[in-house]
């Protein structure tokens, strides 16, 4: 994952938003080390938006260094409006 979010980073068309679902929400704290790619990606304008359920079910409300939490409802929209989905 560290590596494909580093080459993203480097891309000049990058996506207008990641979602970060399940155990992905991980990726927005210190436990990974993946922070350096999503800073940046974040500070070009990408929006992190990861899924307040799953941020709960880990415990990690207190413990995310970038990015937002949202909720189904809006991640259902961003899903909806966007003409490509990449997943797993």
């Amino acid at each position: 994952m560290g590596s494909f979010l580093r080459k993203l980073m480097i891309l000049e068309d990058k996506p207008n938003s990641i979602i970060l679902l399940n155990s992905a929400v991980k990726l927005l704290t210190k436990e990974l080390h993946v922070l350096d790619a999503l800073h940046s990606l974040f500070d070009a304008g990408v929006d992190l938006i990861a899924c307040g359920a799953c941020v709960g079910f880990y415990d990690l409300e207190d413990k995310l260094e970038v990015g937002r939490v949202s909720n189904m409802e809006e991640i259902i929209r961003e899903l909806g409006k966007s003409d490509k989905v990449i997943t797993p």
